[in-house]
């Protein structure tokens, strides 16, 4: 080898011994987590790091993966490319120089059969734990060089000085921080389990658990039924954490690994559906049926063919807001499939039977765009509009403000203006929420008044996974558009190359001269540090939100200097107007209703076009920096260029060396214009919590689920929490005592169940 840098050949460091105390009592779920054997003072701040403060949460922090043994050999049994396990001691640590600064790590390991050496390259950091004299297990593939053979960065546990050799045992990898092995955590859980496992009380009953595992196991592939779910019925709780932490067979893991994944979503499904029960129960909500003459009324005012989704979601409305109970209704469908067109049918149903309805959207420049669409919709109808914004002076606030207690509006639109100040309704039966995950539920409830609630609906243009719409929208109705209306034209998406750019730009110049209009997209409003004075109305709180921080310094296309630039440059002589969220809300909708007018042929803006804004004309999609944008979001910027009839185009630049089609995240959004099949991929992409936001603020993690991955599991604990409810509605029977008390102490205070206990 070359010269080395220098020799590591340290002793482990002595073990430390905390000062001898009284034994400990018995474990109990509150034992101190330092009480606990194999803990000790020094390694219980580490502890707390990882969220365990005492014995009970340590018997529920489970293995993030496991270690599965490859055949034990001695060192004269190895042969090359067979995977093969050996135990040993560290002889020799060194690391070895290597050019451009990379280096080698070699370690020697021992046994009485002979030695192998383990190699790391460009891995230095490991001499911190690889350290001589320790005790360790080599897991890996061995190759012969020379006359010894080497182990490529396999893989290495660290044992105790007096550890016993598994014995081929499958063993639980958990999550660390760092001065925390994983053979100090798994000894420390291993105490907990021995301790604990027999006191965790039962909350299913063998019915229960038999029904489940028969259920989970018709939706395993043949091969895999009789190895992964070989039983009756789903383990009982004391085994299954038994076996989750040290499992005796992948068999006996997997049913362990069914049954607490089961109970962790049964559970959330139960609180769920007992706050879908308690809306039909404990609140009262006016009855607006849709008679023949009325429904014909409202959709006589439609000037176009409905499609099939749209004439079904009309129907479930329609159902819902005829009961007594509020209707708690959400409304998901794709770009361009005309939801707000039965948020209409909606608000005319409740005005039909004298009442109000209030629309709230997330940004100003969309409240804006409804007030214009009602307008035009009712015109010549006795239907009266108001608009409750920011931008509005102090004087036309309070004249909203008065003819809506008065009864004066019908249909009220504002943006978050309407959860603030003293707004009052005369005779409220309906609020409608656009954009919905830009609002939490309680935003929501502050348009609740009196003993009487409004039905709502609330509509999103983001297609929902269907995990998602089962988990965190589990306690609404929920109606999918899928189908566009007849008529609209294709979008193309193309993923950019080097060398495109001069050539898309006569493209773009070539569709306006066709009359089109074009969008240009930037994930920056400007590259230098912005100002601390931002001047974006209250209506525009979330408009630029996903866009990065401005404040890096990155070279990043924005949108203010991409509007000098195309001016000046590539689309010079052509009408170029900029939006983005730190205008004032008079410039912005200024600049909305020049390039919806066809005043200006090309609107180069940020993320604040992102939702709901409807040019018909314009055509053509510019998106730079297109991998700063989530997957959902680009398609909703793709959305702004489907609203007419003619074909639209959207191509994707990215400001780094990398194309756009080195890009699986931007292949899949090229691949398909499906909504449904791009949040899904969003989905698995990003996990639940980057994708719902605030919707899901206070509710407790998820344990042991993985709503990426376990959908089988969790479809089947829906269908079972509501077949539970529906047999049993307040889960009075004694069987369900344990398991109810779970429910409230897990969701009570979250879904405001308590008064259900």
């Amino acid at each position: 080898m070359d010269k080395p840098l220098q020799s590591l050949n340290r002793q482990s460091p002595a073990v430390s011994i905390d000062p001898v105390t009284p034994s400990p009592p018995a474990l109990t779920f509150r034992t101190d987590i330092q009480f606990v054997p194999g803990v000790g003072s020094q390694r219980t701040p580490l502890l707390h790091r990882l969220g365990i403060r005492t014995a009970g949460q340590a018997l529920f922090f489970f293995p993030r993966s496991y270690e599965y043994p490859n055949q034990w050999m001695e060192v004269g049994e190895l042969r090359e490319g067979v995977p093969a396990a050996l135990v040993g001691r560290i002889t020799e640590v060194e690391v070895v120089s290597r050019s451009a600064g990379k280096s080698v790590l070699g370690v020697l390991v021992e046994n009485e059969t002979g030695a192998v050496r383990l190699l790391f390259f460009n891995q230095p950091y490991r001499v911190e734990t690889l350290l001589r004299g320790s005790r360790v297990i080599v897991s890996g593939v061995p190759k012969l060089a020379g006359f010894r053979f080497e182990f490529i960065h396999p893989q290495v546990t660290i044992l105790g000085e007096h550890e016993q050799v598994p014995a081929g045992r499958i063993l639980p990898i958990y999550p660390l921080v760092e001065g925390l092995k994983q053979s100090h955590l798994r000894k420390a859980i291993a105490a907990v389990v021995d301790g604990l496992a027999d006191g965790v009380e039962e909350v299913l009953d063998d019915d229960l658990r038999r029904d489940a595992a028969q259920r989970i196991a018709a939706t395993l592939p043949p091969a895999s039924e009789a190895d992964s779910l070989a039983m009756d019925q789903l383990p009982g709780i004391a085994k299954a954490l038994r076996e989750i932490h040290r499992p005796s067979s992948q068999a006996e893991l997997d049913a362990a690994r069914s049954r607490l994944i089961f109970q962790e979503l049964l559970v959330l499904q139960l609180a769920l559906a007992i706050r879908r029960r308690k809306l039909t129960t404990d609140l009262t909500a006016p009855s607006l049926p849709p008679s023949a003459v009325i429904d014909a009324r409202i959709r006589n005012r439609f000037p176009f063919e409905l499609t099939a989704d749209q004439i079904q979601a009309m129907n479930d409305v329609g159902r819902d807001m005829a009961r007594q109970f509020p209707m708690n209704r959400l409304v998901q469908g794709d770009v361009g499939s005309g939801k707000t067109v039965v948020a209409q049918y909606a608000m005319l149903l409740a005005v039909a039977h004298g009442y109000q309805a209030v629309m709230m959207a997330p940004t100003e420049v969309l409240a804006r765009q409804h007030v214009q669409t009602l307008s035009r919709c009712l015109a010549q109808s006795r239907v009266r509009i108001g608009l409750l914004c920011g931008s509005l002076t102090v004087a036309e606030r309070r004249e909203v403000l008065r003819k809506s207690a008065a009864g004066e509006i019908d249909v009220l639109v504002g943006t978050q203006a309407l959860l603030y100040g003293e707004i009052s309704f005369a005779k409220l039966g309906l609020c409608v929420i656009d954009e919905q995950h830009k609002f939490g539920v309680d935003q929501r409830r502050a348009l609740r008044q009196g003993g009487v609630d409004p039905h709502y609906l609330v509509l999103t243009a983001t297609p929902i996974p269907r995990t998602m719409t089962m988990t965190m929208f589990g306690d609404l109705d929920v109606s999918t558009l899928r189908q566009k209306p007849p008529g609209r034209g294709t979008v193309h998406t193309y993923l950019a190359i080097d060398g495109w750019r001069e050539r898309w730009w006569r493209f773009v110049a070539n569709r306006i001269d066709e009359g089109r209009q074009a969008f240009v997209v930037t994930p920056r409003i400007r590259n230098d540090k912005p100002d601390n004075d931002s001047a974006a109305a209250e209506s525009d709180l979330n408009a630029d939100s996903d866009s990065p921080d401005e404040s890096t310094g990155e070279d990043v296309s924005s949108a203010i200097a991409t509007f000098q630039q195309l001016r000046e440059g590539a689309l010079a002589g052509y009408r170029i107007d900029l939006l983005h969220g730190r205008m004032s809300t008079e410039e912005k909708t200024a600049a909305m209703e020049r390039f919806a007018q066809g005043r200006t042929q090309v609107l180069v803006s940020t993320t604040v076009i992102e939702v709901g804004i409807d040019v018909p004309n314009a055509t053509v999609m510019t998106v730079l920096g297109a991998e700063r944008f989530g997957l959902a979001q680009l398609h909703q910027l793709r959305g702004r260029v489907s609203r007419g009839t003619h074909d639209g185009h959207v191509c994707l630049f990215t400001d780094r060396s990398d194309a756009p089609d080195e890009s699986d995240r931007l292949k899949t959004f090229a691949e398909t214009n499906d909504g449904f099949e791009i949040a899904e991929a969003d989905f698995r992409l990003r996990g639940p919590g980057d994708l719902m936001g605030r919707r899901q603020s206070g509710m407790p993690p998820m344990m042991i689920a993985d709503l990426t991955r376990d959908e089988a599991i969790l479809t089947i604990a829906r269908e079972l929490a509501q077949e539970m409810i529906d047999a049993d509605a307040d889960l009075s029977a004694p069987a369900m005592a344990k398991l109810k008390s779970q429910v409230m102490r897990r969701y009570g205070d979250v879904l405001s169940l308590g008064d259900v206990a």
